[in-house]
């Protein structure tokens, strides 16, 4: 990869602006990309904010954003959209104040129906190399195919920005204003999981390593609590591929004990492949950066479907808030409020399942509402839940009371499998559900 020198400021010219001048390219009745978590600019989002009561009719873009929109002046001066929620602004959603378009649908080189139309993007970069050429960083996300749909570019050149193999690159001539970041680093930090959940998730990876994944297969991994935990278990396994939306930690480990190789994969052999890097320690991000193993692409390709039913070894491994006693798995929401979004979890399934009957769902048995444990394995959701994967695409549910194996089961059956893996506290009452609900008696 060239290398960047310490003249790329002097290289821009006029380009390079103040973040005022940068937003003032936006005119009334836009529709302006604001990005989603590390492909957020947030100088350019503070800028545009702080311009939002001479702009009408200007309609945002984002996605499981880290910018919070959700204020009064911002909710008075703009339209606020999102195609998944993050905790600034899921309570927004839920009371109306911003719009949210269900995105669970993509096709490589397509932006999603409801976000489609693109008129400013405003887009996170690295500083261009001796070619002109940038990365998008550690998050190629929607990077390429906004970048081709939008009117105009601005970009926010992050000079801390790693670069990759991939999709992960676009020139610096196709933005028509660029800032520098000059705002303390933004790195976001890495929750600790509680200790409940993390003994959960040490039995519930070690079955899902020991009993589901197998030595060549091609692994996704949902970003979450439980899923994001699996790569630690994985050292005994051989030859594994990753096709992935969100890279967790551990990768770098894999791939220099040689468990990952990626030689089985049917496309982007040899690589691991992502669209975006995700909570990971800074010492995993330094090993990736340059390292011409790792290419990210942009959401549409890692995530489109007819790709996915290409990997004849796929193995999806996502989390769930709940599932309900046939199978059918909620992720995004809490009964009718909306928790965060479907994004690529049912494309995935629905791949892994239909390719290679590889679709696994991870989640605790229960967890602790309101200081009340609560059982994760329901007897049917609550009116208004989002089903985000249908449970015919559901292989196996895995809790820490064990492995449920759904493929091909009956309604009958499948309770029993799912009662088996719920929490013992709750298992008498699951019994009673299915009675009442599908008139099985368990």
């Amino acid at each position: 990869m060239t290398q960047v020198t310490t003249d790329w400021r002097a290289r821009l010219g006029d380009k390079l602006v103040s973040p005022e001048e940068a937003v003032s390219v936006i005119k009334d009745g836009d529709m302006v990309w604001g990005g989603g978590w590390t492909s957020v600019p947030p100088q350019l989002c503070m800028a545009l904010s702080a311009r939002g009561p001479e702009l009408k009719d200007v309609t945002i873009v984002s996605f499981l954003t880290p910018f919070k929109w959700d204020t009064p002046e911002n909710l008075a001066n703009f339209k606020i959209v999102t195609a998944y929620a993050s905790p600034l602004d899921r309570g927004a959603v839920r009371e109306g104040r911003m719009e949210y378009i269900p995105v669970a649908q993509f096709r490589e080189g397509v932006m999603p129906p409801g976000i489609d139309r693109i008129d400013v993007a405003m887009i996170p970069i690295s500083p261009p190399d001796e070619e002109g050429w940038c990365s998008f960083g550690s998050g190629v996300f929607f990077g390429p195919t906004v970048a081709k749909v939008a009117g105009r570019l601005i970009g926010e050149v992050h000079e801390n920005f790693i670069r990759t193999g991939g999709d992960n690159r676009i020139h610096i001539s196709k933005f028509e204003k660029v800032i520098e970041y000059t705002l303390p680093p933004a790195v976001a930090p890495i929750p600790p999981r509680s200790e409940e959940t993390e003994m959960a998730a040490q039995v519930i990876c070690t079955l899902v390593a020991n009993e589901i994944v197998y030595d060549g297969c091609t692994l996704q991994f949902g970003i979450g609590d439980v899923s994001a935990a699996l790569p630690a278990f994985l050292e005994e396994r051989h030859d594994l591929g990753v096709h992935t939306e969100l890279l967790p930690g551990g990768i770098p480990d894999l791939v220099d004990k040689g468990v990952i190789t990626g030689r089985n994969k049917p496309h982007h052999v040899g690589k691991v492949v992502a669209s975006a890097v995700g909570q990971v320690p800074p010492e995993d991000l330094a090993r990736i950066d340059g390292n011409p193993v790792y290419e990210l692409y942009d959401f549409t390709h890692t995530d489109d479907l007819r790709l996915l039913l290409q990997i004849e070894n796929f193995v999806a491994v996502n989390n769930a808030m709940a599932v309900d006693l046939t199978g059918n798995v909620s992720s995004e929401t809490q009964g009718p409020n909306l928790f965060s979004g479907t994004g690529g979890q049912a494309a995935f399934a629905v791949g892994a399942s239909t390719a290679a009957g590889g679709s696994v769902i991870v989640l605790p048995s229960s967890s602790i509402v309101n200081g009340a444990r609560a059982t994760r394995i329901v007897g049917g959701h609550p009116p208004g839940t989002v089903q985000t994967v249908h449970r015919g695409f559901v292989d196996y549910v895995v809790t820490e009371q064990g492995i449920a194996k759904l493929r091909g089961k009956s309604i009958r059956q499948r309770i029993g499998e799912l009662i088996s893996v719920a929490h013992p506290d709750f298992q008498a009452e699951l019994k009673k559900d299915a009675l009442r609900l599908y008139g099985i008696s368990v």
